[in-house]
This record gives C-alpha cells, sequence and structure tokens, in this order.
C-alpha cells in the first residue's frame, strides 16, 4: 500500500525512529498522527515537520493506559476523518542486568508497553482499518525479537512475542484488505540505551559495528511497508543475524555473547556464572 494520500498513526512519535517515521510519511504526502507519551517530544516533532504540519496530529497519550488507547481512534477520526494505517513503533528496553537481578515491576513495565501496548493499539484501531479499501499494520519488533543478547532477555522475550503476534494477525487477515508487516530493526542510533540510563563501554571495536541512522531506518520500514512485505528486516546486522541463528545457532549465540562482556559489566558478571 502506498502511504501517500493515506492517513497513518505512529506510536512513539515524538523521538527517534518514530519521529522520522513521522517526518518521512509527511514527505510522502501522507496524513500523520503521532502519538507518544512525551508533549515536549511531539512539539519537537510538529516544530521539524515545517509546512508538512497541517497534515499532522499530535497526540499526547500513554500506550499502557487502556483507556487512553480505546480513545485514541476517535481522536484521530475527528481530526482526518478516517485512518488507514498504524506503526507501533513504540518500545523501551531493560536495564542490562540477568533475569534473576530483575524486580517484577520493571519486567511488567517492559512487557507492558512492547507487547501490551501493541497489542491495545492494535485491538482499538482494526474495526477502522477493516472499513477501509485498503489499509495497514506494521509492528515494530527487533532483532533480539529472534537472536538472543544477554542482559536483554526479557526486553528479546517481549519482542518475540510482537512478532508471534503479527504474524498470526497476518493469518487471520489474509482474507481482507488490511495488511500487516512486522519489523526486525538491528541497531540504530535512537539514544535509546542513554534514555534508559545505561552505560555501555567503549571498545577499540565499537566503530565497526554497524549502526543504521533513524532516518535510514525509517526509510527502509517504510518501503517494506509499501512493498507489503511480512518481514522487514532493518540494517545489515538484522540480515546476519537472522541467516546466523538459524545456520549456526550455539555458535551464534556465543560469538555475541563473548563480543557483548567486553562493553557490559553485567554480561561479564553473567558470563561467568
Amino acid at each position: 500500500m502506498k502511504v501517500a494520500g493515506k492517513v497513518w498513526v505512529v506510536t512513539g512519535g515524538g523521538s527517534g525512529m518514530g519521529r522520522e517515521l513521522v517526518l518521512q510519511l509527511l514527505g510522502r504526502g501522507a496524513y500523520v498522527a503521532a502519538a507518544d507519551r512525551n508533549a515536549g517530544g511531539l512539539t519537537g516533532t510538529a516544530d521539524a515537520a515545517g509546512a508538512d504540519r497541517e497534515r499532522l496530529s499530535t497526540h499526547v497519550v500513554d500506550i499502557t493506559d487502556r483507556d487512553a488507547v480505546l480513545t485514541l481512534p476517535d481522536e484521530v477520526v475527528a481530526v482526518h476523518g478516517h485512518v488507514e494505517g498504524l506503526i507501533n513503533n513504540a518500545g523501551i528496553i531493560q536495564p542490562f542486568v540477568p533475569v534473576a537481578e530483575l524486580d517484577d515491576a520493571t519486567i511488567q513495565r517492559v512487557i507492558d508497553v512492547n507487547l501490551m501496548g501493541t497489542l491495545r493499539m492494535v485491538q482499538a484501531f482494526l474495526p477502522h482499518l477493516a472499513t477501509r479499501p485498503e489499509a495497514h499494520i506494521a509492528n515494530v519488533s527487533s532483532m533480539g525479537g529472534f537472536f538472543p543478547f544477554p542482559g536483554q532477555t526479557i526486553y528479546g522475550a517481549s519482542k518475540a512475542a510482537v512478532r508471534l503476534l503479527t504474524e498470526g494477525l497476518y493469518a487471520e487477515l489474509l482474507d481482507t484488505d488490511v495488511r500487516v508487516s512486522v519489523i526486525f530493526p538491528g541497531a540504530v542510533n535512537t539514544g535509546i540505551t542513554s534514555n534508559s540510563g545505561i552505560v555501555m563501554a567503549a571498545t577499540e571495536d565499537q566503530g565497526k559495528m554497524p549502526i543504521l541512522s533513524p532516518a535510514r531506518a525509517a526509510t527502509i520500514m517504510i518501503r517494506g511497508i509499501e512493498k507489503d512485505k511480512l518481514h522487514i528486516y532493518v540494517g545489515p546486522d538484522a540480515r546476519l543475524m537472522s541467516l546466523a541463528i538459524k545456520v549456526a545457532p550455539r555458535a551464534a549465540i556465543r560469538f555475541v555473547q563473548q563480543q557483548m562482556s567486553k562493553r557490559l559489566p553485567s554480561a561479564a558478571t553473567l558470563s561467568r556464572r
């Protein structure tokens, strides 16, 4: 489905990939409802939209708030008249610590945002999307949704659940006009680690890591959506890890564990237990 002229809802639209998705959708002639819990971030997105701002609406909403999510479709329709696209981009990571060291509140927060927030958005908007001649749901999972990373086990589990949720939706909606995609970003320079209060130690090979800009990541996502791809891999690392986990899972996991132990004290501690 081409994005031009369509109304899109983007969660996490106040920063990082979400902001870039909003701006690039607008640049391609779409109408966008940007949702984020951070009002200041949404203001920044609106300012960056420039002349395209007239096709943008902003909505302050926490996707873990069920009641707020249920009222969002009516707010979007009140502004734009209808909605044809939903990109569930909002997500958080966990502190880089082993599962045994995570408290219940942290675990629940990761699941509530990454999985339940995505699910609630889908349930809230699907009845509206189903009325359109063509529509699209794109859920952002992660490279961590199919490849395990030490210290991000709960995050990975939540993103793996997003993958299966999305593939299930794809199967359920095959005979409808609603297309479905699941997106697997690799390393993207969004500032998510620093925003989570996480400090990663610098290493000599850090500069060799393939890290995409949010703008490039958003471009790949939108192109994949327009091609109605079920799986959209964002970045060469995501594609490589997808192959590695299938061909040589034990060797690939060991290699990544060793590399991460150089950068993350908690990962190093985990490897010695």
